[in-house]
Parts: C-alpha cells; structure tokens; sequence
C-alpha cells in the first residue's frame, strides 16, 4: 500500500471516528495490555484474519456466557518491562517477578477453560502451543510472599541473618525499656522515639547531661532534647550492618530469580501476546453482546450483495444506552451486485450523513472481528479500503474552500483506487483483494450548481468503474436520473414528515428525495404570494411535477407498509391460534391415553387377582390325591394360562419411535448439547457426518452426536459401502435371540421355596426373558424341581427343559427353553 492511500484510509477512520469507538471497546477488556490494543484497533489485512478474528469473538462469546460471573483475566499483568529487564541481566523488583507467576497461573486457568476442540477451534489452537511453564511459578512463589516480601525460606542465608535482626532488635527494645526505667525522672515522655532512622529518648534539656548518648533533635520550644542512648548505639550499629547484609541476600534471590525469568522471556513474551489477543477478543464479544450486536458474514467475492437489515449507529447506540440518548432509528441497506452506486437525497438533517457513517462503520467492524448492530444475519463482502470524504474542508490556513478541500480529497481518494480494481478484476482469483467502498457527503457542493452537477456525475461515473460500491449524498436533482440511464446507479432517500417539519431518519430505496422547501416556508407562514411566484418558477423546469411523482411514490409506499404491518399481525395472530389449538389437541390426546390406561391397568389387575386364584386352587389340588384331583388341576392350569393370554392380549405395546436413518435437513431445528440451546441447521457436510448450525448469534460447525432433534431424535450418519455381511448363529440358540451364556439377569435362585412360590418367581422370570432361563432348585427329594418340570411342561410358549451343563450346576439347576 502506498504512503498516499495509508494517508487517505487514515483519514476515513477520523472521519467516520473509529477512534472513538475503538475506546468503547476499551473499556470492556480485563488488562493494560488489551486495552491499548483495542484503542489501536487494527483492521486485519486479509479476509481470512477477519474470518478468525469472528470465530474468536464468537467462541468467547459463548464461552463467557457459559462461565458463572464470565471469564476472568484476574492476574494478568504487563510483563514488558520486566521481560526486557531480565532479558538484559538486570534484577527486577520482587513485586514485578509475582506478577509473572500470577500471569502464568492466569494463563494455565483460560487454557483449561477454553480447550475445547469441537466447541472452541480458533481459541484451542491459539492456547494449545502456550507454555505456562509451571516449574518457574512455582519457584518464584516460592521465594516471594504475598506482597513481594522476600520469604526467609529462599535463601538459608537469608533466614539466618533476619533471625539475627531479629535477636538484635529485642535486644534493643529491652535495653531501651530498661533505661526508661532507670531514668524516668529525666524523660518527658515515656515512649520510645525515632530520629534519622535509631531510637531515641525524649530528656528534659536540664537533665541531657545526666543520660549519656548520641543528640539527635531537639523539639521546636527547646525543653525536650531527643538523645540516643550510650548502652544501645553498638546494637544500632550492629543492626543497620546486619540490615545492609539483608539486602544483598534479598539482591541475590532475587538476581538468581530473574536470571530464570531472563531465560524463558521468549515463552513469556508470546504468552503475553496471546493472552493480550484473547483479552481484544472478549472486548470484542463483550462489546457486541452490550449492544444487542449480530455476527456478520463476510463474502470471499467482492462482488457479493451488501445486506444490512436494521443497521443502527454504534456510536449513537452507545450514546442511548449508555447516556440516556434518543432511540436509535434503525436503516435497511440493500445492495444489489449489479449496483455500484447509490444517490441518497432529501432534506438536510435527516439522517444522510448518519447512513453513510453506519455503512462506513460497520464495514470497518466486520474486519475488525466486530459484531454488526443489525436484527438479521449482516451479509456484505470484505472491505479491503474504506474511503471517505465527509464534513467541511475549509482550511484558512491553507487557503483552502469547502470546494477545494473537497477535491483535494476526492483527488486523492481516486488515487488510492486501483484502476478497474473492483469492476473488471479477474473473478476466479484464488484470494481477492477485497472491495472498496467510497462514501461521499454533498458530492458537488461548495461551488455553481450546474458545474458542480456535472461534476459529480463524472465523478459517479468514475467510481462506478473504479469501487464496489459508492455512497454518495446530494442535493442535485439531476443524480437522480443516473439510475434510469444506467443500472448500476440506485436511488434512495430519507423521509420528511411535512406536518411536524421534522425528519424521519428512514431509509427509502427506490425513491428519490425532495427538498420540501415550499412546503416547509409554507408551514412557516411565509407569505402565499411569494410561494405561488416560486410554484410558476419551477413549473416550466418541471421540478413541481416531478415533486409530485414523488410525493405520489411515497404515499404508495406508506400504504403498501401499512398493509405489510397489517398482514403480519394477522399472521401473527393466526400462528398463535394454530398454536393454540395444537395444545388443545394435545391435551385432549393426552387425556384419552391416560383414560385408556386406567382402564388397561384395571384390567391387568383383575387378570392378576383372577391368576393369583388359580394357583391357590391348583396348590389345593395338588395336596389332595386322586385322578380326579389331577384332571380339575389340568383344568385350572389351562385357565390360567388363558388368563396369561389375555392379559398379554390388553397389554400396550410400548411406543417406539424409529430414529433409524434420521439425518437433520438445512432449515431444521435441532438442539446443540453442548450448550442445552435450539439451533437452526444452516448447512451439512458433503459426506454427512458434519453440520453447520446457527445458534443465536453463533455459528458452529459439529458433529451428528453433538446434536439431536426437538423430540429426542438422535442422527445417524449415511452408511458406509458394506463390503461383507457376516451372520452368525449359535448352534444351541438358532433364532439368535438373547445371550445363551448363564448370567444373573437370566437365572433365578428358587431354593428353599415351595413349589407354588418358585411357580410364581419363575413366570416372572420368564415375562421378561430374551433367550434361556436358568432355575436354581437344587437336588434334594426331587419334589421341587418335579413339581416346576410338570407345571412348566404344560406352558405353552415353553419349548423344551433340559438339565444344566455341569458347570452351571448339572441336575441340580434346569435350562428352560422358550419358543
């Protein structure tokens, strides 16, 4: 880029004040360091930097909603100077070496926080190569106590000689109290004093003869003289040597301590760079979430349509929310990617400027890695310049007109365009250069209006071939006609409400502006004479007939929105009776299942007691004797098992939904598990198994098993070619139901049971098998496991019973086989 067009971009920044939204952000980051890199707010030099500044702010964002009271960046420091000093062998300050070893813990506590492979991509890979280097934190705090004290246990040395201080100084303190005992009379006072940093005793002055020892003050009236005493100046001394030596002790640790610092400052020099990038990050998101923000989606075509749907300033956002402002009026822009350049007119203060402002800026923030204030999905390609030539030039000192400061820039700005840069650059590059878009404010102005008007048709006409999109705002009636001579060119215009003299600031496509002066002077009570001489003026140039047109567009604009509010109430109102009446079926459906199940369990439980009955008839038959006795309990078994049949008859099937090849479509609702949130699918991988899904202002990319439908649905990915398909049956188990190995879910234990207990115990077993059963009934007398082999011999879903293998038990346990 050369010096001219950094020079001209630079100024679109100050123009569009960048700067100051740059401190907004600001004032959302956690650290020194991360708010002086978001005051700079770099733009990114490519649209794949601007892609990974988004997935930053969009991982972060998630991730600080996520985390109880949001991430913390609690003890993070600038290490700058301190790594700079280390570095070159010089010795730090005890408090400057426990900032490092906070800013380590800091950065080991975000990398366990964020290391998410499949959620968080960008941050992972950003943190996975951090070297927090645990050893040095631990030995920095180690030697260094809360409050950056030197501790005793980093040097023996060290420890020594403060016990010794310490002895010294208790020495002291008991001479001095000693003294004052002595010499109480002399003293004025009985506290112990300092002067020029010794102890010191305040004498009368009569008496400082009387107490040997060195004067140090003396008090303002004279009548008190501050002497140190004789007998404790050698342990003063003493003490300031032993002082001196504590220092050089301290000096070594903490030499040896920055010595290890100096060693890793390459470690700790990325890792505050990478901890400083994260902080911007979660500016970034923590900004955008402030304002109500939507992540934006940038196009690789610079060619690619511009669509912000309720677009509003984030400077006059900021100023509503955060000062109480008027309310922000939203603005749709629409661009077209057969459209270069768009002609906003109408009346002064109504919103011109601010529309190209927002537009300006939100292009500057989607590089940024900011998300844009608009209620739908922004859409708009990456913006490689952004060049503005906004507000008056007149400079006194240049000896510069509003005309000329005007074409001085706009000179400028055309030669910062490369020539066909946009309009006839080859469209299959593998990485484009990006588009340019030029805002311009009263294009043509500031001089005679004919010369002006040609002017800026020329000019629109040039940069129509030169930028992606051009913005301009004018009072020209003729600008209005481009559109009509070339398709390239649009219209658009802010709205004037004549009756209360006041702007709309809404955005009008299609529709070109009228200045509304006549109606205005006419509201204003300017003579009528006056305003009919100027209506007969304007009548041959046609202006009060295209006046007209206009004025005629914009009534029929306003009945067809009416109309379109109208037609969403209703549609919303009559999703909320289709809503409505969906849960009124659903209860009812709900109702007539539960009323259905009453009746299904009133029925079991008669079937049960009647069941319970025939057993107790067929234990009584069974204790009697005779042939007869024999043939009535044949005739109770066959009943019960007819009241088996009819309970398995009126038992419900259970209900069960087949999942079984369920695959989400692009549009679905699914629900992320991840996060417990609904999210619409955007879009699905070439071989199925990856998904794209929006979840708010989110977008992740996941995997089937990472999500699941509304009801439960769980995806299964397309199977795979199947090269052979293998089937194999057991020998004792043809069917291939249920495991043929003994297990404890497949036996039951019946020892000690009578023949009716062990009858019931097993048919419960047997309700709920899937293959085998083994009964446990022992050896014995033979009646236990004689009276199961009879009863079981007349089921009629029992195939076969046989003995156990001897290793599951042999005769005494039995194998029942069912059909």
């Amino acid at each position: 880029m050369s010096a001219g067009a950094a020079d001209i971009q630079a100024e679109a920044l100050e123009l569009l004040e960048w700067w100051r939204l740059a401190d907004q952000v600001a004032g959302f980051a956690g650290t020194p360091l991360g708010r002086a890199l978001c005051r700079r707010l770099p733009l990114a030099a490519s649209r794949a930097q601007s892609q990974a500044l988004l997935a930053e702010t969009t991982e972060l964002l998630a991730l600080d909603g996520l985390t109880e009271g949001g991430l913390s960046l609690q003890g993070i420091a600038d290490l700058s100077h301190t790594l700079q000093l280390c570095a070159k062998g010089g010795v730090a300050p005890a408090d400057d070496l426990l900032d490092v070893a906070t800013t380590l813990a800091a950065a080991r506590r975000l990398r366990r926080q964020i290391d998410d492979p499949q959620l968080r991509p960008v941050t992972t890979a950003l943190v996975a190569e951090l070297r927090t280097l645990p050893e040095l934190e631990q030995r920095l705090r180690f030697c260094i106590e809360e409050g950056g004290r030197v501790a005793d246990r980093a040097s023996p040395p060290l420890a020594e000689l403060r016990r010794q201080i310490a002895a010294s100084r208790a020495e002291r303190r008991e001479r001095l109290n000693e003294l004052m005992r002595r010499y109480a009379t002399l003293l004025q006072d009985n506290v112990v004093a300092e002067r020029n940093g010794r102890p010191v005793l305040a004498v009368k002055a009569g008496a400082a003869a009387q107490l040997p020892g060195l004067v140090h003050d003396s008090s303002a009236s004279g009548n008190t003289v501050f002497i140190e005493p004789q007998a404790v100046i050698p342990l003063g001394n003493r003490l300031r040597q032993l002082e001196g030596q504590e220092r050089e002790a301290e000096r070594a640790v903490l030499q040896e301590l920055s010595g290890l610092v100096g060693e890793e400052a390459p470690a700790l020099s990325q890792l505050q760079q990478v901890l400083t990038r994260l902080d911007a990050a979660l500016a970034r998101a923590r900004y955008g979430a402030w304002l109500g923000a939507v992540r934006p989606e940038l196009a690789n075509d610079p060619q690619a349509p511009l669509q912000l749907q309720g677009l509003r300033h984030p400077l006059l956002l900021w100023q509503q929310k955060r000062e109480g402002g008027r309310a922000v009026v939203p603005v749709d822009v629409r661009v077209g990617p057969e459209l270069r350049v768009v002609a906003i007119t109408g009346p002064n203060t109504g919103g011109k400027t601010v529309t190209l402002k927002s537009v300006g800026l939100a292009a500057l923030m989607a590089r940024a890695g900011l998300f844009l204030p608009c209620s739908g999905t922004p859409r708009l390609p990456w913006c490689a310049q952004v060049l503005a030539d906004i507000g008056d030039e007149q400079s006194l000192q240049q000896n510069l007109s509003t005309f000329s400061g005007h074409v001085r820039r706009i000179a400028r700005i055309l030669e910062a365009l490369p020539p066909g840069a946009d309009a006839d650059g080859p469209a299959s590059s593998p990485e484009p250069s990006g588009a340019s878009l030029v805002l311009l404010d009263e294009v043509g102005a500031g001089t005679d209006p004919t010369e002006g008007t040609a002017l800026a048709i020329a000019l629109l006409r040039q940069l129509a071939d030169r930028a992606r999109l051009t913005i301009a705002t004018t009072h020209f009636g003729e600008l209005k006609a481009l559109k009509y001579n070339d398709p390239r060119f649009e219209n658009a215009s802010v709205a004037f409400d004549v009756e209360t003299l006041s702007p709309t600031y809404h955005l009008q496509w299609g529709i070109p502006g009228r200045s509304n002066a006549l109606a205005i002077a006419s509201r204003l009570g300017l003579d009528r004479a006056v305003l009919q001489d100027a209506e007969h003026l304007l009548a041959p140039r046609g202006e009060g007939e295209v006046n007209q047109v206009i004025a005629g567009l914009e009534n029929q604009r306003q009945r067809q929105q009416e109309a379109a509010e109208e037609a969403a109430a209703l549609l919303a109102r009559t999703e909320l009776l289709h809503e409505e009446l969906l849960q009124r079926w659903q209860q009812q459906k709900e109702q007539s299942a539960e009323l259905q199940e009453q009746r299904r369990q009133q029925l079991e439980r008669s079937i049960r007691d009647g069941q319970q009955e025939v057993r107790r008839i067929i234990r009584r038959l069974r204790q009697g004797r005779g042939s007869d006795t024999g043939a009535m309990g044949e005739s109770a078994r066959r009943a019960g098992q007819r009241l088996k049949h009819l309970e398995q008859q009126h038992r419900p099937t259970p209900e069960r939904r087949d999942h079984q090849g369920w695959l989400p479509k692009p549009g679905e609702r699914v629900r992320v598990l991840s996060l417990g949130k609904a999210g619409e699918v955007l879009s699905l991988s070439d071989d199925g198994r990856e998904l794209t899904v929006r979840c708010g202002v989110m977008r992740l990319t996941l995997e089937l098993s990472a999500i699941e439908g509304l009801h439960g649905e769980k995806a299964a990915p397309p199977p795979e070619p199947v090269k052979a398909q293998v089937a194999i049956r057991s020998r004792r188990n043809p069917t291939g139901s249920g495991p043929e190995v003994r297990t404890a879910r497949n036996t039951v234990d019946v020892r000690g049971l009578r023949v009716h207990e062990a009858e019931a115990a097993v048919e419960e077993q047997l309700r709920v098998a899937n293959g085998p059963v083994w009964v446990i009934h022992g050896i014995g007398t033979g009646k236990l496991k004689r009276g199961l082999r009879d009863w079981l011999a007349g089921l009629a879903y029992v195939e076969r019973v046989s003995d156990a293998e001897r290793g599951d038990g042999g005769p005494g346990c039995s194998v029942i086989w069912l059909k």
